[in-house]
């Protein structure tokens, strides 16, 4: 048995982590700022920090003596099991960082520059032609970069890893053929056979003062520590900030949506609960990192669609949306027909941001498969379009009208975000089993829900999920760990077969 590396030299690494990690959380309060707070005439200087911090970051990142304790830690890792799991993580980001050349990485920050304002042009002229030589450069990018990280994996392994760390594309493709398999036809026999709830008496225009103090409220009840957090408005939602025990979160409102900003709060809330929950004994080591983008979506739709969109908590909801907005919620209006309304399903789904439950899958499905096959090259980019609009047709039952309907509305691909997509519907999937398993550990859990009672959810989540960081080298593990089985498909689809059967009275 090799004989472990000196103490040393695990202290020597965690140093040098803790002082990344701080950096980087300066980062994130920059780029909050910049969203929230930040005047217009700063962007320039904004960029600038930006950029000289980003340059601190990576000679950091890449040090040599960096690679030389972690080579060393490798080869004799530490005993403990979270010890360990910080040499596997950080010497995973080293070699993901240092396999890039300066180049690759000057031509990677030109891209996302130059690919964002060609998407802007192309998406307003609804022309996919005038963004496609951007996608044709970021796909040739990512099939170098991603053969210097590790070319013995196929290209989008590699590409994936980066944002759901150990998935493979046979996993993925095992998950969403299940998925596609299932909810087709289901989709197809609510629109056909089913019969639409009633969420009318639902529109209006409501304060978005009075919704912003409505959403503050649920989140503090849901177990947001705003001792340890702030809650802002911006134009995009999302959930950032330095760590821990500093956790930024925002959402939007809109006058004439009181859903969008409601539950658009509960999902940032979800993100925030993991985020305040991460193991404190690791703080600003990777293990105390949230395991992957599909873990972080579990915990947001969680609370989001198992709880928000649940009818104990439409039991909880409907009074508070009488006293927030008196005179505007129908008296004759039950907690049932709140939570009918709350799970209408679309008519007609072209937009995967504006689509419901059950229809969001399909679109996270069809960009997948395309994305998947672009980077392998099975298919030309020129055809993409046509591609797009046979897909839709044949999972969601429409054909986009035109681009930017279509092929066009997402950013991501701007960015080379190309494996991102896959964990949006993973984390649902994820969401389900573990809200399941919840409720087989906890039976009075609807009961809490419907009076307001959160923190024992809360609490489970938090020693299954949110205090195990990356313990886990893979989501499977911990869904293992978590709920004694890997992710399931049949769990999410039985779930949404019995749900949508119920609300629609097929």
């Amino acid at each position: 048995m090799a004989a472990t590396a000196p103490a040393s030299d695990y202290a020597a690494l965690c140093e040098r982590l803790r002082e990344l990690s701080a950096l980087n959380g300066v980062s994130g309060l920059l780029g909050w700022d910049e969203q929230v707070m930040m005047p217009d005439g700063a962007a320039e200087l904004r960029a600038r920090h930006g950029a000289a911090l980003a340059g601190v970051v990576y000679e950091k990142e890449t040090a040599v003596e960096l690679g030389q304790l972690l080579g060393r830690l490798e080869a004799s890792p530490p005993a403990d099991a979270w010890e360990a799991a910080v040499v596997r993580d950080a010497a995973r980001n080293y070699k993901r960082r240092v396999a890039l050349s300066k180049s690759i990485a000057q031509r990677e920050a030109r891209l996302s520059s130059e690919g964002y304002q060609a998407w802007v042009v192309a998406r307003k002229a609804s022309d996919f032609g005038a963004f496609a030589p951007v996608l044709r450069e970021w796909l040739e990018l990512t099939r170098e970069k991603c053969a210097a990280i590790d070319p013995t994996r196929s290209l989008y392994d590699v590409s994936l890893d980066g944002f759901e760390r150990g998935m493979s594309s046979a996993r993925v493709d095992e998950v969403f053929s299940a998925v596609r398999q299932g909810l087709v036809p289901l989709l197809a026999e609510v629109r056909e056979k089913g019969t639409p709830p009633d969420d009318s008496w639902l529109a209006g225009a409501y304060d978005v003062e009075m919704q912003a103090a409505l959403c503050k409220e649920i989140a503090v009840q849901l177990g947001f520590d705003l001792s340890r957090g702030r809650l802002d408005v911006s134009v995009h939602p999302f959930t950032g900030g330095a760590g821990p025990s500093d956790v930024r979160m925002t959402t939007r409102f809109k006058p004439n949506d009181l859903l969008e900003g409601l539950t658009g709060a509960i999902h940032e809330t979800g993100h925030a609960l993991y985020e305040q929950g991460r193991p404190d004994a690791y703080d600003g080591l990777p293990v105390s990192e949230a395991l992957s983008m599909g873990v972080h979506e579990s915990q947001s739709l969680l609370w989001e669609r198992c709880v928000a969109l649940s009818k104990p908590f439409a039991a909880y909801l409907l009074p508070k949306l009488r006293a927030a907005f008196p005179g505007q919620i129908p008296a004759d209006k039950t907690p049932e027909d709140l939570y009918r309304a709350l799970n209408k399903v679309s008519t007609k789904s072209y937009i995967r941001v504006e689509s419901d439950e059950l229809s969001y899958p399909l679109h996270i499905i069809l960009r997948y498969e395309l994305e998947s096959a672009l980077l392998r090259g099975d298919i030309a980019i020129d055809d993409l379009p046509k591609l797009w609009n046979q897909k839709m047709q044949s999972y969601l039952g429409v054909t986009p009208e035109n681009d930017a309907q279509g092929v066009l509305q997402d950013v991501h691909w701007s960015a080379g975000a190309i494996g991102y997509f896959p964990t949006y519907s993973l984390g649902a999937m994820m969401a389900v089993q573990l809200f399941q398993k919840a409720q087989e550990d906890m039976p009075g859990l609807d009961a809490d829900i419907e009076a307001g009672r959160f923190a024992g959810l809360r609490e489970w989540l938090r020693v299954k999920v949110h205090s195990k960081g990356s313990l886990y080298p893979t989501a499977d593990e911990l869904m293992i760990a978590a709920t004694g089985e890997p992710l399931k498909p049949e769990v999410f689809l039985a779930f949404l077969r019995s749900k949508y059967s119920e609300i629609y009275k097929l």
